[in-house]
């Protein structure tokens, strides 16, 4: 114990780590404590995140109030000492700059927030977390279609969102316009047919379009966009095999899956009741007949032998 006391009395700068240790030990301790009693106060999840981030950023802001306070007197050697070390950081450091640059960019920039379904650097999914340095996916897609949870979970550094473009699907229009492609063979009744896919659109997404066209209304007000139609679309296409509809309508972006089941089912269901007049199209293969050859060579009328055979 006296030996650490006369550590600490001739050097002053060894004292002043303790002090500071001690310091930030005790900070994380009531940190850990008030996490705590957050997580039963706040039942609501958005809010309860919200609220950890800003207890972290102030212990953080803490922290480096007591830096300054306790290494006041010797500030102005710390600032000669990081000047002197700075480009060696940096050039090290280079790529958790430029992350740390981008998680204030998503910040300032409302590129995207929690809970978000968004697709950074190749990768699709819902926004778990946003750290200083790396944006936390839960990823969608890949192997599972229909952009379902596939299980995985994605941190991806916070830089790429200066070296590729970042989607949000959810951001200020949260709907997406989704496409079922229906074959119908040829002979069928194409009128009816349109009419019957149109209507089960209408009857399956009709709130959504409603709902739809308010928030496009809303977005063209904000940026210069052209008007688009929300309401389900059938287009017709002649192909080699069959005449093929494109039924287009407007989806939220996370029941996407839901609402194709449900128009499929739909459109099964029309193609039943129509009593044949409606038929799906089929693949088809026209098979032409191989010449009968009787096993005997065509004479060669260069050849005199052929000739006086004949």
């Amino acid at each position: 114990m006296r030996t650490l006391q006369q550590l600490i009395q001739t050097t002053p700068v060894v004292g002043k780590l303790l002090l500071f240790a001690g310091l930030v030990i005790l900070l994380w301790i009531f940190v850990w404590f008030v996490r705590r009693q957050l997580n039963g106060r706040i039942p609501d999840r958005d809010s309860r995140y919200r609220a950890r981030k800003a207890v972290n950023g102030a212990a953080y802001l803490v922290m480096v109030l007591l830096f300054v306070t306790i290494y006041s007197e010797n500030l102005s050697d710390i600032t000669v000492a990081l000047g002197v070390a700075g480009a060696g950081i940096a050039f090290a450091l280079q790529e958790v700059i430029v992350s740390f640059a981008g998680w204030i960019t998503i910040m300032v920039g409302n590129f995207y927030k929690t809970g978000d379904r968004i697709e950074l650097g190749g990768i699709r999914g819902d926004v778990m977390d946003i750290g200083v340095l790396r944006t936390t996916l839960m990823e969608t897609g890949d192997w599972v279609h229909a952009d379902l949870y596939n299980g995985r979970i994605v941190m991806i550094a916070n830089s790429h969102v200066f070296k590729q473009p970042v989607f949000n699907l959810s951001g200020r229009f949260p709907f997406l316009w989704d496409e079922i492609h229906i074959p119908i063979a040829f002979g069928s009744d194409y009128r009816r047919a349109g009419e019957l896919f149109e209507a089960a659109a209408r009857d399956v997404v009709s709130e959504i379009t409603a709902n739809s066209l308010d928030q496009w209304t809303t977005l063209q007000k904000r940026y210069y966009l052209e008007d688009a139609q929300t309401t389900p679309m059938v287009t017709m296409t002649i192909t080699a095999n069959w005449v093929e509809f494109t039924l287009r309508y407007v989806v939220p972006y996370r029941r996407r899956r839901q609402i194709e089941h449900r128009l499929h089912r739909r459109i099964l269901d029309a193609v039943e009741a129509s009593g044949g007049r409606i038929r799906f199209g089929t693949p088809s293969f026209h098979l032409t007949e191989t010449p009968v050859s009787n096993g005997q060579l065509a004479p060669d009328p260069r050849d005199p032998e052929s000739a006086d055979t004949e």
